[in-house]
């Protein structure tokens, strides 16, 4: 029980700005415990998904705080971001499960106020093939 909640609050947070790593956790519980790959896959993704949300969520509430002094970003900075989801709108967050990008992606969709159920559906598709990617190759090595 404690492992799930490791793992589901490592994916939590690696979704949010914080610099966790999920994956490590992951493969760590596939190497102990190989025959509850689908409970891994599913807790990383709900962690996962539900940190997104978070973002989500901040990004919803942010845009009255953009001229803020300690605000993290520069007015170029988001309006770049934003001309760049504005370009490739709701599908750039089938990339939500990349590294550096992701995070930042999925708050800027808060921002652009994409439809919360779109988002969700998006953001669970992409962090969830990342994710079954992970078993299936952790898996693949355990099984040679």
């Amino acid at each position: 029980m404690l492992s799930s909640w490791g793992l589901f609050l490592s994916a939590f947070g690696a979704a949010t700005l914080l610099p966790l790593q999920s994956e490590a956790v992951l493969v760590g519980l596939l190497l102990h415990s190989p025959h509850a790959w689908l409970w891994w896959l599913l807790i990383a993704t709900a962690g996962n998904v539900l940190g997104s949300m978070v973002n989500w969520l901040m990004g919803r509430g942010i845009e009255h705080l953009r001229h803020k002094r300690w605000f993290p970003f520069s007015a170029a900075q988001l309006e770049r971001a934003q001309q760049r989801y504005q370009r490739y709108g709701q599908w750039s967050l089938l990339l939500s499960w990349m590294p550096v990008i992701g995070d930042p992606l999925t708050l800027i969709a808060g921002i652009m106020r994409e439809p919360f159920w779109r988002f969700v559906l998006l953001v669970t598709l992409a962090k969830a093939g990342r994710y079954l990617v992970l078993v299936l190759l952790t898996l693949g090595w355990v099984h040679r």
